[in-house]
């Protein structure tokens, strides 16, 4: 890899594998407490992995998740990683009120900075849930302090997805840029290109290729996002769910861990306020 290569921005969604939106209709948010917890195992694997391939990342972290693992969090920051906003609960924007939208980032952002010491600037609404309904949604995140947000990706998607919104950094609104998850234009459409599950499902080539391509012909970083979950093959299954949730929820989750450490070394990773400058004074 050639030591000029653009350095891409990865980032990771802090959340347990029972906060998934798709199984959100077969799990009681009553009974979150009780289940057992996956999700510090799964990102001191992940850390683990990023330090051995010296790679930066920012995670998007729950305030639930922080609020609960508190030391989890400390730790992804003594890591030299950006830690940012999930929200607080693993509500989508879409199903907020403006008011309930407010309270929600202000817990969680408040929390990830008691726990941390550090100033929390990013935000990425669950399942990219900021689009054409809910556009206030950006005027709130800059009332509560937020100086970015990732949470529209340009593509047609049964649960989310702008396929007209800009590719690249925007600015939503003054003061508050929009870092779109990363696609790549063909054949006149956006093809999804920065992570999930189409990184997990799809062959690894395609993932490969995409970001090559908006790094050698957009000559532009690339977003690149996953949950710790998607390396975790023994998570218990969810009885009751669909064919599709199973197939989009479970499929490859023992070979999405050798994929991260192939991406790792494929490409050149730092956290998303360094790559796009948008680090705190």
């Amino acid at each position: 890899m050639p030591p000029t290569a653009l350095i891409n921005a990865l980032t990771v969604d802090v959340e347990d594998y029972f906060q998934v939106s798709a199984l959100a209709p077969h799990i009681d948010r009553a009974s979150w407490d009780s289940r057992p917890c996956r999700v510090e195992h799964n990102v001191q694997r992940l850390l683990a992995l990023f330090e051995r391939r010296d790679a930066h990342a920012t995670f998007f972290t729950l305030g639930w998740v922080a609020e609960r693992y508190p030391q989890l969090v400390r730790d992804i920051v003594a890591g030299g990683h950006e830690l940012a906003s999930h929200g607080y609960g693993h509500l989508r924007a879409s199903e907020q009120t403006p008011e309930e939208f407010r309270e929600d980032l202000l817990r969680a952002k408040g929390i990830l900075e008691d726990v941390s010491g550090q100033p929390v600037l990013g935000y990425r609404a669950p399942s990219f849930s900021i689009g054409y309904t809910n556009p206030w949604a950006f005027d709130v995140l800059l009332e509560t302090g937020h100086r970015y947000s990732s949470s529209v990706y340009p593509v047609k998607h049964d649960h989310y997805g702008m396929p007209d919104a800009p590719r690249f950094p925007y600015a939503a609104r003054p003061g508050l840029t929009e870092i779109p998850v990363t696609t790549t234009r063909m054949f006149g459409r956006n093809l999804p290109g920065g992570g999930g599950g189409y990184f997990r499902l799809a062959p690894y080539v395609l993932s490969r290729w995409a970001l090559r391509r908006v790094n050698r012909i957009d000559r532009a970083p690339a977003i690149f996002y996953f949950h710790p979950w998607e390396i975790d093959p023994e998570q218990p299954r969810v009885p009751g769910t669909s064919l599709k949730t199973r197939f989009r929820h479970y499929v490859n989750l023992d070979k999405t861990e050798a994929r991260l450490d192939r991406l790792l070394g494929d490409f050149r990773w730092g956290r998303v306020d360094e790559v796009y400058g948008l680090r705190a004074a």
